[in-house]
């Protein structure tokens, strides 16, 4: 029963090859939704120059309010304890905006007219301050508003005299809170077309850090700045982005070219073949045109010499049914004839065949007979070399003692290296042994010479007898299989058949060689 491939559905190579070449193709694009990180980053990394910035201008602030005569009656709210041993309040600002979790608000509410004016002395700070406010301005493009204890802008471009208290971030620092959040931007242009890819260039970050002098809120440092944004960047580098998306799109195609060229072509041909050798035609079993990688190469060689094997089976087969059936026919018509000559002279009234006429008939079937068990014999004989029970080791000078018993009329002389040991066990070397004896005698050998020696874990045995030897016209053809020059004494033609093939499923060999007298013949058996 043969086996079938479950018909269920599988993707192509050319499938695999195009999904990968999409992978590829589409890599870059998806690599924009992870600026959404790197966005977050810009984010906090604007809120810690903020915070730096702010840092500074609260220093200034603090210490042009401490030099006041009536500081005392400037200060706020009493800012809360600080959490630690530090006194440093600037220490324990860390960037805490997250642009993945944290609401985006509305844009920033405009200022109110303030309920009473600021002190002249926190307006005469602002004065002082404002050079500073917006050098510091012009260089980091940030804006910066000075606020009193009340939340009124007594420094900054705009507004000042306005309250910005009722604004969130407002409210918490002028209650000593420092305060961060993300806002809408407003922008008199609308962005370009790009970057509504980004999340990050249609906000601005707010923050709002206390002034703090004698633990108590004396004024409020308000700032804001829209991030850095990568999609700028980008979109500043247009030409070198498209650039970059043909030399992807290139190498994409150039990829597809190498898979087509070196893979997918190459085993559509080897599946051609297939079908060609499926179909019979010999001259189908030629190496591949291109054969792209070395993995097809050999898959391809393995494939013809496989393909090649099995016609020389086929072959070796058809061959071997006409040897067989030509063997078997001309013992079989011999006995019929036989028989049906002794028939008829039974059924005759009066018998004219005598008794030595009955007799040779009735010796040419025996005769006939004999020579067709010794035929069917042989043929499970070549049966079993060709798919011998391999395995098993056994030295020569145990074969050799077999065969002196075995054929006591043949003087056998064994020397060398008969005690290695060789990779193939006593039963089936006794088969070799057996038919290389029998084929001396049957060619008039009076002795068997048997040497061996070892050659790179190989033993090599060289055998020789006496007989007649062996014709050049036939040294070619000994190891076709019926092929005999003694087919009149009983000879089959399968007997060196057999020991070649008993050889070859053990990884030897045997050869023929030339020799003054007799045949010589030399095997190779790997070393147990």
């Amino acid at each position: 029963m043969t086996s079938k491939v479950a018909a269920k559905w599988r993707p192509t190579l050319g499938m695999i090859v195009f999904a990968v070449l999409v992978m590829v193709l589409a890599l870059p694009l998806v690599s924009l939704f992870f600026f959404r990180l790197y966005e977050n980053e810009l984010v906090r990394q604007t809120e810690a120059e903020l915070i730096a910035q702010s840092a500074a201008l609260a220093a200034i602030f603090g210490q042009e309010v401490e030099k006041m005569p009536d500081a005392n009656l400037l200060f706020g709210a009493t800012a809360p304890p600080v959490q630690s041993g530090y006194d440093d309040f600037s220490r324990f600002l860390q960037p805490s905006l997250d642009l993945a979790s944290d609401n985006v608000l509305g844009p920033r509410p405009d200022a109110a007219p303030a309920l009473r004016p600021p002190a002249v002395s926190l307006m005469t700070i602002g004065q002082r301050l404002q050079g500073i406010v917006q050098q510091t301005q012009s260089i980091t493009l940030a804006g910066f508003r000075l606020l009193d204890p009340q939340g009124v802008v007594i420094a900054g471009r705009d507004e000042v005299g306005l309250s910005l208290s009722h604004i969130e971030e407002v409210k918490a620092a002028l209650q000593g809170r420092y305060k961060a959040v993300l806002r809408t931007r407003i922008s008199n242009e609308p962005p370009p077309p790009l970057y509504s890819l980004s999340r990050g260039t249609s906000i601005r970050v707010f923050t709002a850090m206390p002034v703090i002098v004698r633990d108590h809120v004396a004024g409020v440092i308000y700032a804001s700045r829209t991030p850095n944004n990568i999609i700028k960047h980008i979109y500043d580098q247009q030409r070198k982005l498209i650039l970059a998306g043909l030399s992807v799109l290139g190498a994409t195609l150039i990829i597809g070219l190498i898979f087509s060229r070196a893979i997918t072509r190459p085993i559509h041909a080897l599946v051609a073949r297939t079908v060609e050798v499926g179909h019979g035609r010999r001259e189908a079993l030629q190496p591949l045109a291109h054969h792209g990688t070395r993995e097809i190469a050999l898959l391809s060689q393995s494939f013809i010499d496989m393909a090649r094997r099995l016609h020389d089976r086929s072959d070796y087969i058809a061959t071997f049914a006409a040897h067989v059936t030509h063997e078997l026919k001309t013992p079989l018509t011999s006995i019929q004839g036989a028989a049906e000559l002794l028939r008829d002279d039974v059924v005759a009234t009066s018998g004219s065949m005598t008794p030595p006429e009955r007799l040779r008939f009735l010796d040419n079937i025996v005769a006939d007979t004999s020579h067709l068990t010794l035929m069917l014999r042989r043929l499970r004989e070549l049966a079993r070399a060709e798919n011998p029970p391999v395995g098993g080791q056994t030295t020569l000078s145990t074969v050799v003692t077999e065969i002196l018993s075995k054929f006591p009329s043949l003087n056998i002389q064994a020397d060398g290296s008969i005690d290695r040991r060789v990779a193939m066990s006593a039963e089936n070397l006794s088969i070799v042994f057996s038919h290389l004896a029998d084929n001396s005698i049957r060619h008039k050998a009076g002795t068997l010479r048997i040497s061996a020696f070892v050659s790179n874990q190989i033993v090599v045995i060289s055998v020789h007898d006496n007989g007649e030897g062996i014709s050049k016209a036939n040294q070619t053809r000994i190891f076709e299989a019926f092929f005999t020059t003694r087919r009149e004494s009983g000879g089959t033609g399968m007997g060196l058949g057999i020991v070649q093939a008993m050889l070859q499923a053990h990884h030897g060999s045997i050869r023929l060689l030339p020799a003054g007298k007799g045949a010589a013949f030399e095997i190779r058996l790997p070393e147990a």
